[in-house]
């Protein structure tokens, strides 16, 4: 049996050499697979696919492929409300919850500086991070097509950007972000949501200057440490995108980046 199979938008470019770039594909088969193994066949993980018809029939990942077909694959398209169950994802995520593989790890931090949940854990393996990202109802951001591959993934990201900035971007456009973000109200370091903490109470941790001139400081109940609105302030905000929270910013120059 002979397969055909249309890619739509900018899934053609994902696909593995020698098929990059090429919209309009025929595979030969004479055994029986899902829909899932026929499109990561050509190197595209089922995570970036938002829509599936075979026989212009829409269908899930499981559909089984056994006979000549026509298929046409859509990509997830933002904004993506990933509350939404969808005949793809019927198990929707609560929220936008991140879990940010190693190979892209400079944007987890940018999007803790934004405000969002967003975990790293740099020294597992595949195999648990892809449980980790079922079980804590999380959206996997990796460049590892193999780790997407994984059955048990249904929300996932295979970042294009290249650039931790513009990685953020791609995120927060994908997921329709832009009004979500509460800069810096997360630790950088391990993403807990920072408490307010009277300054007479660090104030044996503080440096002779910081101790002189500031007044308002938050810490971590995770790994304890201690942020004040120190110098960094307007650089950090400035690497956060669009134009509409530039306000927003602007009184955030009152929270924190500086630690101890």
């Amino acid at each position: 049996m002979t397969i055909t199979l249309r890619f739509h938008g900018d899934l053609p470019a994902l696909l593995r050499r020698p098929w990059r770039h090429h919209s309009l594909l025929r595979l030969p088969t004479s055994r029986t697979a899902s829909i899932k193994d026929v499109v990561e066949a050509f190197g595209l993980p089922h995570t970036e696919v938002g829509r599936l018809l075979v026989d212009q029939q829409e269908v899930p990942f499981d559909h089984l492929i056994s006979s000549s077909c026509q298929i046409k694959i859509w990509p997830i398209r933002p904004p993506w409300n990933i509350r939404e169950p969808s005949l793809l994802r019927p198990h929707p995520l609560p929220g936008p919850r991140f879990l940010v593989d190693i190979n892209v790890s400079k944007v987890g931090r940018l999007l803790r500086m934004a405000g969002f949940d967003a975990v790293t854990h740099p020294r597992w393996p595949d195999s648990k991070l892809a449980d980790c990202a079922v079980t804590e109802k999380r959206l996997l951001l990796t460049k590892d097509r193999a780790l997407l591959m994984r059955r048990q993934i249904e929300f996932g990201r295979l970042i294009r950007a290249i650039e931790p900035t513009t990685q953020l971007q791609e995120v927060i456009n994908l997921l329709a972000l832009h009004h979500q973000l509460h800069p810096l109200s997360r630790c950088l370091i391990c993403n807990s949501p920072l408490e307010p903490v009277a300054k007479k109470e660090i104030r044996h941790l503080l440096e002779p200057l910081t101790r002189k001139y500031y007044q308002e400081f938050s810490r971590c109940p995770g790994c304890g440490k201690i942020y004040w609105p120190g110098t960094h302030v307007a650089k950090m905000l400035a690497l956060l995108p669009g134009p509409e929270n530039r306000a927003e910013q602007e009184n955030e120059r009152t929270r924190m980046p500086n630690q101890e």
